[in-house]
């Protein structure tokens, strides 16, 4: 019997999916998978890193299974998530012989779970695929909600198409392998969901931040509620057509930082988005949308965590504010030209405000630079 601790269901009629959240996953896949895909095949896409650690675990379970398999192994790293790399998983699952209706596997963090969900999208015209992630910021975001995609020169995400998964297995052992610095990063999406709309939540997160990182049974709680909220989000705009965009609150700022350091390990995602919500929130309380004691009590409880909260926190020099800009100006909420930010009025008030004055933006990223 499987180590299920939480059960989220996904309700998206016959896209539907259940997010499956416990201790020992990977090594129950194979008997889980059987179960729910009769008679399939699988390619598993993973990165060099992840292979190392937990590859070994889920083939055994899938062959434990008399499950077949094949795996497509790429580079770690942001810089993954591009046309190359794509067209590498793609040719890797038809190179299998893997059909229609078998599934891909995309056993990794954020960067292998948008490829690999994106690879299935597009191979064999769209084929089914089951999301295991292994870190902190795939299992409370990434791998929930079906965005997927890769980078362009042009900006962070701005290539890919929806595509939701058959099934989410969040392995909670897995994180304990993970780098404190990526642990870190992913627990900036999980203090997001506070920040939108949760206010109970975000002290919660203050009350309960030591156990989440030590491994505790909270660990396991906050991870199930991001994924509900994530859920209740998907299912009422599963197009990011209107409510969904408040789950971007901080990646405005923070991927046009990601786009300017490189996609390097300079800035991972989540430290970016760590900035990008200071920023936020600072730039509403300048507008008088905020208090301003709201900013510095974000601040004191990401610092807490070892996340960057400034401009002057990421290594090196960063480009210009125009170069900012011209960044920001390719974000995906642009519409006819004109900017759109998730500002707030305060912790867990989070609002979607289209028709952002440039020049404002400008003259704050210069002030806080």
């Amino acid at each position: 019997m499987a180590d299920i601790a939480h059960t989220v269901h996904v309700a998206l009629g016959e896209r539907a999916y259940d997010i499956l959240i416990g201790d020992r996953l990977l090594d129950q896949a194979g008997a889980l998978l059987a179960e729910r895909f009769p008679g399939r095949r699988y390619g598993i896409i993973t990165d060099e890193t992840v292979a190392k650690a937990q590859l070994g675990r889920l083939t055994a379970s899938l062959d434990a299974a008399g499950l077949e398999h094949s795996e497509i192994i790429l580079p770690a790293g942001e810089s993954t998530k591009s046309w190359a790399y794509l067209g590498q998983a793609v040719e890797g699952i038809l190179a299998a012989r893997l059909e229609r209706n078998d599934l891909v596997i995309a056993l990794g963090g954020g960067v292998i779970g948008d490829l690999a969900g994106f690879a299935a999208s597009i191979a064999r015209r769209g084929m089914p695929f089951v999301q295991m992630p292994t870190s902190l910021l795939a299992q409370v975001d990434s791998s929930v909600g079906g965005k997927t995609g890769i980078n362009s020169p042009h900006g962070k995400n701005l290539i890919g198409a929806f595509h939701q998964p058959s099934l989410v297995l969040a392995d909670l052992s897995t994180l304990d392998t993970l780098h404190p610095r990526q642990f870190a990063a992913g627990y900036a999406e999980v203090v997001k969901y506070g920040l939108i709309d949760d206010e109970d939540f975000f002290f919660w997160l203050e009350e309960h931040q030591a156990e989440i990182f030590a491994g505790g049974t909270a660990r396991g709680e906050a991870i199930a509620r991001c994924c509900r909220h994530k859920a209740r989000v998907v299912i009422e705009d599963e197009r990011e057509l209107g409510v969904r965009a408040l789950l971007n609150l901080g990646h405005t700022f923070g991927h046009a930082l990601e786009k300017d350091t490189g996609y390097s390990d300079r800035l991972l995602h989540g430290e970016g988005v760590s900035i990008g919500m200071v920023l936020a929130h600072e730039f509403s309380a300048r507008q008088g949308l905020a208090p301003s004691q709201d900013t510095g009590r974000i601040i004191q409880h990401l610092h807490k965590a070892g996340l960057p909260t400034r401009l002057a926190d990421i290594p090196g020099t960063l480009g210009s504010t125009d170069i900012l800009m011209a960044a920001i100006a390719q974000d995906k909420k642009v519409s006819r030209g004109a900017l759109t930010f998730i500002l707030t009025r305060g912790i867990g008030q989070a609002f979607i405000e289209k028709n952002v004055n440039p020049a404002v933006v400008s003259a704050f990223l210069e002030d806080m630079r």
